[in-house]
C-alpha cells in the first residue's frame, strides 16, 4: 500500500523499515486514515532532543543594526578635521576673503587687525559707503557686522577660531 507523506510528500515504499505511523524519509508521525495517533513516546523518533535556535534573521538584523549605528555615530570622528570639504588645499594659493565691515565697527577693526597680523589678502567692502555692497551683505544672510567670507564660507561676526579653522594654512603665525 502506498502511503504520502503530508509533510515532506514521500511517497513510501514497500522496501521502508519505519513503523506503519512514521514517514521513513522525514521521521515524522501522521495517522492512518480511522487510526488513532501514536503513544506521546513514540511520536518522536530518535534521540530526544531540542533543536537550538542560532538566530537566524534576527541575529542578521541585529548586526547589521549595529553596524549602521556606528558609522552614522561615528562620521565625526571619521571626517577630516580642519578646513571645511570645500576649502581642502589643492595648490599654495589662498582663496578669496571678502570682509563686508562699516568704518565705526570696533569687531570689524580686530578682523582687520587678524589679517593684517598673519598677512592674510581681503577685499573689504563698506556696507554704509556702497549699496552693492549692502546688497551682497543682505543675500549672505548678514544682519551686522563683520561678515566674512572665505572661498565659499561665510563666518558672521568676529570669530577668531573660526578664521583660524578656514585660512589655517595661509597663516604665518
Amino acid at each position: 500500500m502506498s502511503r504520502i507523506c503530508p509533510h515532506c510528500n514521500y511517497a513510501r515504499q514497500p522496501a521502508d523499515e519505519a513503523p506503519d505511523w512514521q514517514c521513513p524519509s522525514c521521521a515524522r508521525a501522521y495517522l492512518k486514515a480511522g487510526a488513532s495517533l501514536p503513544p506521546e513516546s513514540l511520536r518522536q523518533y530518535g534521540p530526544a532532543t531540542v533543536p537550538t535556535n542560532r538566530g537566524g534573521l534576527g541575529k542578521w538584523l541585529l548586526i547589521l543594526l549595529v553596524l549602521g549605528a556606528a558609522f552614522w555615530f561615528g562620521r565625526p570622528l571619521w571626517q577630516q578635521r580642519g578646513l571645511p570639504a570645500g576649502l581642502v588645499v589643492a595648490s599654495s594659493e589662498q582663496p578669496a576673503v571678502v570682509l563686508y565691515a562699516t568704518s565705526w565697527c570696533g569687531y570689524c577693526k580686530m578682523t582687520r587687525e587678524f589679517f593684517a597680523s598673519n598677512g592674510i589678502r581681503y577685499t573689504e567692502e563698506d556696507i554704509e559707503q556702497s549699496s552693492t555692497a549692502l546688497q551682497q551683505h543682505r543675500k549672505l544672510g548678514g544682519n551686522g557686522v563683520p561678515l566674512i567670507v572665505v572661498g565659499d564660507e561665510v563666518v558672521k561676526g568676529w570669530n577668531e577660531q573660526a578664521l583660524r579653522q578656514l585660512l589655517g594654512p595661509w597663516l604665518r603665525s
